[in-house]
């Protein structure tokens, strides 16, 4: 009974991760050799919500721009993860990244570590892995490094706030506001790194920027951080 038992459990678990995998994969795009997407987007649900419906950042910033735009974010991902298999299929937001003939890559990443990582409550130790305070090292900057050095550009998009009415982040607004500061003070060593700030998108009181849950943008507060990026492509070319 116990051989039968374990065997249940293992098919239950080929199961899983063969469900788990199959979602990951269909939340991101692949890049052909010819493919004329000069701007890649990577991250975590920041940027990935609504690709299904086909209004997520990606969505957006493709339409108003007028140029091809390939999504590689992953709900759920993490700028520290360590799991090889599922990180290497997108949860480990570095991993996300493939050299290719970027003109742009669009990156957020760091609010799931600090709330799932660490509750925003004692994040100390984890805001420095991220980034430093000088904004000259951390897991952040270091990505930004390693992506710059295929030419590409650099658009970091900053933490989405919550408006204050009971949102499960609300606690998060410090950090998040440390953590763009940081990354703000790296970006200003380098023209290339462009750092978007959400700080001031969400008017206090204001539901209709995020979703029912009050942690991922809402349709509108989708097209309103494509706007923002899609600004900063469009200024800087």
């Amino acid at each position: 009974m116990k051989a039968n038992g374990d065997d249940n459990a293992m098919k239950f678990s080929a199961t899983f991760f063969a469900i788990f995998f199959l979602f990951l994969s269909g939340c991101t795009e692949s890049v052909s050799r010819d493919s004329s997407a000069r701007i890649l987007t990577m991250g975590d649900s920041l940027l990935a919500s609504h690709g299904m419906s086909g209004n997520a950042v990606s969505d957006v910033l493709e339409r108003a721009l007028g140029r091809p735009v390939i999504d590689r974010s992953v709900m759920g991902a993490r700028i520290i993860y360590h799991l090889p298999i599922s990180g290497s299929a997108g949860l480990n937001i570095a991993k996300q990244f493939r050299v290719g003939d970027w003109d742009w890559v669009v990156l957020n990443g760091g609010g799931n570590d600090l709330w799932l990582g660490c509750g925003c409550i004692v994040c100390k130790n984890k805001l420095d892995r991220l980034s430093r305070k000088d904004g000259k090292g951390g897991e952040i900057p270091s990505l930004i490094q390693e992506i710059r050095k295929t030419g590409a550009k650099v658009v970091y998009v900053g933490y989405l706030r919550s408006p204050g009415l009971g949102s499960p982040i609300e606690h998060c607004r410090d950090e998040g506001d440390e953590l763009e500061r940081r990354i703000a003070r790296f970006a200003a060593f380098d023209d290339g790194v462009h750092m978007v700030s959400l700080k001031d998108m969400v008017p206090f009181g204001d539901r209709s920027f995020h979703a029912a849950d009050m942690i991922h943008p809402s349709r509108k507060g989708s097209a309103a951080i494509a706007a923002r990026v899609a600004e900063v492509i469009r200024t800087d070319g």
